[in-house]
């Protein structure tokens, strides 16, 4: 009887779940449908492709929102409150860097986008066109936003703990930006502009936040709803300026 009552509840779940999934994306399936129904009145190209692989999404969809909830976002806040009740500001700065750098150098966008960039690149004559200078070049860059990230996240953790006020930071960035902007080389200023955007995805952005939230819940006077949240608004701006500095040293 138990045995059954626990499996009637994960079955539950999982269809409550699995349906969560299906209303996020439903926007997205109506705009693809209108437009292939009413605008371009052609049937979707493999038909039977698309529907698995829609499915296969809404699956993944579930499975990685539930894995957040049950272990990236609790692993960060404790980690986080661990690091500021042992006092040693050194190891919580440490650890903010290395978890931004870590995230970003795993995010499957920034591997492709990088990887896209290098051939680009090569095919516009700026590198040469073997496969080791294209490596070479998607690899210098994935480390560049990578350090980035990390210098992101070790300022934000600063600004959490010393109270700071966050719109001066951001203002300060987005000048910096503007002026690393004037001095870049064309071919960077696009990718630069663009890599705030991929580093800020699936895996960085859960770790991220749940440290600054977890590390606001501990720090006595700060207030997790207004101090915990803006790491991922510097992770998103540090690697404009970190690329074009590295366009900088590679094109000009």
């Amino acid at each position: 009887m138990a045995k059954h009552f626990a499996a009637k509840k994960i079955a539950r779940f999982a269809v409550d779940r699995l349906w969560s999934s299906i209303t996020d994306l439903l926007p997205i399936i109506l705009v693809i449908g209108f437009f292939q129904i009413v605008v371009i009145r052609q049937p979707l190209p493999n038909f039977t492709d698309v529907v698995v692989g829609s499915v296969l999404v809404v699956i993944g969809l579930s499975l990685f929102v539930q894995g957040l909830e049950m272990a990236l976002f609790p692993i960060g806040e404790s980690l986080a409150q661990a690091l500021a009740q042992k006092g040693s500001l050194f190891w919580l700065l440490l650890f903010s860097f290395l978890l931004g750098f870590s995230t970003t150098i795993a995010e499957p966008a920034l591997i492709a986008i990088a990887k896209e960039s290098g051939e680009i690149a090569a095919k516009s004559n700026l590198i040469e066109s073997s496969s080791e200078s294209i490596n070479s070049y998607a690899l210098g860059l994935r480390i560049t936003v990578a350090i980035s990230v990390g210098v992101a996240i070790l300022v934000g953790t600063l600004r959490i703990i010393r109270g700071w006020p966050i719109h001066y930071l951001i203002i300060g960035g987005y000048i910096m930006v503007m002026i690393m902007t004037i001095f870049a080389p064309e071919e960077i200023i696009g990718i630069a502009y663009d890599a705030g955007g991929v580093t800020t995805s699936t895996v960085t952005v859960p770790l991220v936040a749940a440290l600054g939230v977890g590390l606001a819940s501990i720090i006595r006077g700060r207030n997790p709803l207004l101090d915990g949240f803006g790491l991922i608004a510097f992770a998103s701006l540090m690697p404009m300026v970190f690329v074009m500095g590295y366009g900088i040293l590679i094109f000009s």
